[in-house]
C-alpha cells in the first residue's frame, strides 16, 4: 500500500513535469488542455505530500527532522494508555454498565444450559477430571503431609470429653445406640456358639490336673450351655438386665465425660497419646500417598467410576439449575451483585493493568506495531490525498480560468 501511494505521488510528479515540459517548448501556442493537466499535478503531489507528511507525523519524525508536534504515538505512548484506561473506566467499567451487562448475560442460564446438554457429556468428563487431576498436581505431597499434621495439632487442642459426653448422652437419650448394642449381643451370641472348643482348651489348661478328662468334658459343655443360653436371652430380649445395664453403663460413662475431672483428665491424657504418635501422622500421609495414587489411576480411566460420577454429578447440578428459574434469578443477582462490587471496588486496579501495560511497551515496537494493523487505512489517506488534491487543484484552475479569461 505504501508502495501504490508513492507511485501515484510519482505519477502526479511525472505528469507535472511533462506538463511544465511542453508549456515551456510550445510557449504561447501550448495546447489549452496542459494547463488544466499541470494544476491537477500539481495540486496531486501538494495532497499527496501533505498527507504523507500527516501519516508519518503519527509514528516517527518526517525524514527524520525534530519537526514540533510529530512522532505522536511514540511520544504519547503513556498517555495514550491512561487515557484509553480512562476512557474504559468512565464507559465501560461503572457500576451501572457492569451489573446490566452481569445481568443481561444470563451466565446461570447459559452455563447450567451447556452442562445439561448431553451432547457435552464427553467434554464434560474430559473437563472435569483433567481439573481433578490439575488440583491433584498442585497439591504436593509435603504439602498435604503438613496440613495433615496441622489438623492433627488443631483437633488435639480444644477439650474433648466435655463434648463426646454430651454427644454420648444425647445418643443414649434418643435410644440411638440400640443397634450397636444388638450388633453386640447377636455377635457375642455368635461367638459363643463357637466356643465350644477355647473352652474345652481352657479347662483342660487352667483346670485341676487330678480332674479327670470325663469331669473336664461335663465341665465345658456345663459352660458352654450356659453361655449360649445366656446370650441368647440376651439377645433376644431388648429389655434383658445385662442390657440396661449397658445402657446405664454408658449413661454413667457419659455423664463422668463431662463432669469428673478425673475422667476428663484420663481421656485427654489418652487423646494426647493417640494423636501424639508418630504412626499417626505416618498413617495419614500413607493414606493420601495411596488416595492419591488411587485417583491418579481412576482419573486415566475414561470409564471410572470416579470420573463418571464426578461428570454425572457436574450434569446433574446444570440440570437442577437450568430447571430451576427462582434458583437461576437469585444466581444471576448474585453474579451482578458481584461484578458491581467488583467494578466499585477495583475497577482503578482492572484499568491499571492496561495503563502500566501499555506503558511497559517500546515506543518504537508499539508505533511499528500500530502502524502495521492500520495501514492499509492510512495509505488510502495518502491515496485519498493524491486523488482529491488532484481535483481540487482542477477545479481551481477551471474556476480562476473562467473568471480571468
Amino acid at each position: 500500500m505504501k508502495l501504490l501511494a508513492l507511485s501515484l505521488l510519482a505519477l502526479a510528479a511525472v505528469i507535472y513535469l511533462i506538463m511544465r515540459w511542453l508549456e515551456h517548448r510550445d510557449g504561447q501556442d501550448v495546447a489549452a488542455w496542459v494547463g488544466y493537466v499541470r494544476a491537477a499535478s500539481e495540486a496531486g503531489m501538494v495532497g499527496a505530500l501533505a498527507d504523507w507528511f500527516a501519516v508519518t507525523a503519527l509514528f516517527r519524525r518526517p525524514l527524520g527532522l525534530p519537526i514540533p508536534h510529530t512522532a505522536l504515538i511514540p511520544r504519547k505512548k503513556d498517555d495514550i494508555g491512561e487515557q484509553l484506561g480512562g476512557f474504559i473506566e468512565e464507559n465501560f467499567m461503572t457500576p451501572q454498565v457492569i451489573e446490566q451487562r452481569a445481568l443481561s448475560l444470563d451466565l446461570p442460564g447459559r452455563v447450567s444450559g451447556w452442562l445439561a446438554d448431553p451432547a457435552n457429556n464427553g467434554r464434560i468428563n474430559d473437563e472435569a477430571s483433567r481439573t481433578l487431576a490439575l488440583v491433584s498436581e498442585m497439591l504436593r505431597d509435603e504439602d498435604i503431609e503438613q496440613f495433615i499434621q496441622a489438623v492433627i495439632t488443631w483437633a488435639a487442642e480444644p477439650v474433648w470429653a466435655p463434648p463426646a459426653g454430651r454427644i454420648l448422652e444425647q445418643l443414649v437419650d434418643e435410644d440411638r445406640l440400640a443397634p450397636l448394642i444388638t450388633l453386640l449381643c447377636d455377635r457375642a451370641h455368635d461367638w459363643a456358639l463357637g466356643s465350644q472348643g477355647v473352652i474345652d482348651r481352657v479347662i483342660d489348661k487352667d483346670g485341676p490336673s487330678w480332674a479327670p478328662k470325663f469331669v473336664n468334658n461335663l465341665v465345658g459343655d456345663k459352660i458352654y450351655r450356659e453361655l449360649t443360653e445366656f446370650t441368647y436371652k440376651v439377645r433376644a430380649d431388648p429389655e434383658h438386665e445385662l442390657r440396661r445395664a449397658i445402657r446405664e453403663f454408658v449413661r454413667q460413662f457419659a455423664d463422668d465425660l463431662q463432669h469428673d475431672d478425673a475422667m476428663i483428665a484420663r481421656f485427654e491424657q489418652l487423646k494426647e497419646e493417640l494423636l501424639g504418635r508418630d504412626e499417626v501422622t505416618d498413617a495419614a500421609s500413607t493414606a493420601w500417598q495411596a488416595a492419591k495414587g488411587v485417583i491418579e489411576q481412576m482419573l486415566d480411566d475414561p470409564n471410572s467410576t470416579l470420573r463418571t460420577s464426578l461428570s454425572d454429578a457436574v450434569i446433574r447440578l446444570g440440570v437442577r439449575i437450568r430447571d430451576d428459574q427462582p434458583l437461576q434469578d437469585k444466581m444471576n443477582l448474585w453474579v451482578a451483585r458481584s461484578a458491581r462490587h467488583v467494578a466499585v471496588n477495583y475497577s482503578a486496579e482492572i484499568i491499571s493493568v492496561i495503563t502500566d501495560t501499555v506503558r511497559g511497551w517500546d515506543a518504537e515496537e508499539t508505533s511499528r506495531k500500530i502502524e502495521l494493523q492500520v495501514g492499509r487505512d492510512l495509505q488510502f489517506i495518502r491515496i485519498n490525498g493524491t486523488v482529491v488534491g488532484s481535483l481540487a487543484g482542477l477545479a481551481i484552475y477551471t474556476v480562476s480560468v473562467l473568471l480571468f479569461h
